[in-house]
């Protein structure tokens, strides 16, 4: 159980900005799961995808600040690709 507190600590000390963007990252992707789930039958994806765009926003900074170039360049993909699906939500364009 101490290795996991240290984990936490270690994670908050070394860069408590990341720390921060990493824990919007963390509830707004959570929550943008769950409405997803929730709703699975039907889904409002013009709600949705905002959600996860800032999720994938967000942990794609803090993946920038850490150094992590592999989550950088996945959450940046997700960044826009959350953008081209709620362009899509939305009628803009219909592939």
């Amino acid at each position: 159980m101490q290795r996991a507190i240290q984990f936490w600590i270690h994670s908050y000390q070394s860069d408590p900005v990341a720390f921060g963007f990493e824990l919007v990252s963390f509830i707004v992707t959570v929550m943008a799961s769950m409405m997803l789930a929730i709703n699975a039958q039907n889904p409002d994806m013009t709600i949705v995808y905002p959600f996860f765009f800032v999720g994938a926003l967000s942990q794609c900074y803090a993946a920038l600040r850490r150094g992590a170039a592999w989550v950088m360049l996945l959450t940046a993909y997700f960044t826009f690709i959350n953008i081209f699906g709620f362009i899509v939500a939305i009628g803009w364009w219909i592939p």
